[in-house]
């Protein structure tokens, strides 16, 4: 990979030499080295024994997937995800990432062939039956993600769209109802041994593909569950994972802080042990980027929330993560960065050189106001704010950290998204906690259960209902 291609950590800001007392040591980043090295080498031992298999996804083979792709290219104008958290939110960073930002108002022709992508990650049913009112099914092909095929909110999307497949409702408006093949309007991405799609999938003849082991949901965006949809909207599923790999093998020739992942984590352990910096705000000058913000936000606050550490002992750790759009929420939340509680870390992510360039004309030259503008590029101007922000957070003592993409396209994507990921991996190993399970999230999950009347959540229903009123 050559420079110009890679993505950079600029942590400068984020140090005391920069920003005065509120900065991180040379003696602190010194301290962090060796519990670095350590937690880079957890990360590997257990990926070795086979038990972190997401960070073997850059290599996978995926030229079964493609295929499947190229098969289906021209024959649907949708495609439909249902899935929810993991199983919908890295799609959602890939598609805003790496296709048009209006690729759904685009003609068939130019997008190319490819379907228009939309994204059905919550049960709300206005928002479910306003989509499928849009839905032309013979057109639509509807991928349905769960490793488990059990959860709840996946479960009841699908029950819907097979409903509407089967004859049994109309789906776009119209007369009546029509009866289409399950096998060719569906494909399910989920557990490969086990779990009620699977089951189905076998029964069916439905097309099905794997998340394997060691691949939990929110580490799952360059599996098939966000390379299956990439594939069949046309993005560059190879430069990718490509990217990605890049990544590992930075990662893995510059152990410790000297890598972008090892560097990014010590920075934000020591924001949040030794400043008491408990938030932890991405904020994108691009938005195209404004989804991998929100992909982040569920990877640091599911892995990094937990209630005890390894030992057993009650701990309640976890930066909180807030996503932020730059330069749209200069004008709402930076405010309360600059002046505010002196609580926050900020990651800008900032890019090179952007696809499309608008230069402004050099109009009114009477009014200053307006003049100087003249002649300078939005990206320009994009960037400038970016600057300005930093600047002014680090004058007032606040760090910031800037990660510099060369362009958005999928190469680089691919070593961000592996980057954060491995990030992620190490402040757990650093907080002493296990950033790969999510026994609060599955405690809901099992009490939805109960109320909507799953054998053996009774009890669960029962003490729920107990709960005063209204809660």
């Amino acid at each position: 990979m050559s420079e110009r291609d890679a993505i950079e950590l600029d942590v400068t800001l984020a140090l005391a030499e920069a920003i005065g007392s509120g900065g991180i040591t040379g003696r602190q980043l010194e301290g962090c080295a060796g519990p670095m090295a350590a937690a880079q080498a957890a990360l590997e031992g257990r990926r070795a024994a086979g038990d972190l298999a997401w960070m073997d996804l850059p290599g996978q083979d995926v030229s079964g997937l493609v295929r499947f792709a190229e098969e289906r290219h021209g024959r649907f104008d949708n495609l439909l995800v249902l899935g929810i958290g993991g199983s919908a939110l890295g799609t959602i960073a890939l598609g805003g990432a790496l296709l048009h930002p209006y690729h759904n108002l685009l003609s068939k022709e130019e997008r190319g062939g490819t379907p228009r992508l939309f994204v059905l990650d919550n049960v709300d049913p206005d928002q479910t039956r306003g989509l499928f009112d849009l839905l032309d099914w013979e057109r639509t092909l509807t991928n349905v993600v769960s490793k488990s095929g059990g959860t709840a909110e996946t479960a009841a999307a699908y029950l819907l769209v097979r409903d509407i497949l089967e004859g049994h409702v109309a789906g776009k408006a119209g007369p009546a109802a029509i009866r289409l093949p399950v096998a060719e309007h569906m494909v399910f991405t989920t557990d490969p041994e086990k779990g009620v799609l699977r089951e189905i999938a076998e029964e069916e003849g439905i097309p099905a593909f794997p998340i394997s082991a060691g691949v939990g949901g929110r580490f799952s965006v360059l599996s098939p569950v966000g390379v299956l949809p990439a594939a069949l909207c046309g993005m560059d599923v190879a430069a990718l994972l490509a990217g990605a790999d890049a990544m590992d093998r930075r990662i893995r020739e510059s152990p410790g802080l000297r890598n972008p992942a090892g560097l990014f984590a010590g920075v934000q352990y020591l924001e949040y042990t030794a400043f008491t910096r408990r938030l932890s705000v991405m904020m994108p000058y691009s938005a195209r980027l404004r989804f991998v913000a929100d992909w982040f936000k569920q990877l640091w606050a599911e892995s990094l929330g937990k209630a005890r550490d390894r030992r057993g002992s009650d701990v309640h750790v976890g930066p909180t993560p807030v996503e932020a759009l730059g330069a749209t929420d200069q004008h709402s939340q930076v405010q309360l960065y600059v002046e505010g509680p002196d609580d926050k870390v900020v990651t800008f992510l900032r890019v090179g050189s952007f696809d499309r360039e608008a230069t402004m004309p050099q109009l009114h030259a009477e009014k200053p106001a307006l003049a100087y503008l003249g002649g300078h590029g939005l990206g320009e101007l994009l960037n400038a704010e970016q600057r300005a922000t930093a600047w002014a957070l680090a004058r007032r003592g606040r760090p910031s950290i800037r990660v510099d993409l060369p362009r958005v396209d999928a190469h680089a994507l691919g070593q961000l998204l592996y980057m954060l990921e491995v990030a992620t991996g190490l402040m757990g190993e650093l907080l002493d906690i296990n950033a790969f399970d999510q026994p609060g999230v599955e405690l809901g999950k099992e009490a939805t259960y109960g109320l909507m009347g799953r054998t053996g959540y009774e009890a669960l229903a029962r003490e729920v209902a107990g709960l005063r009123k209204g809660a």
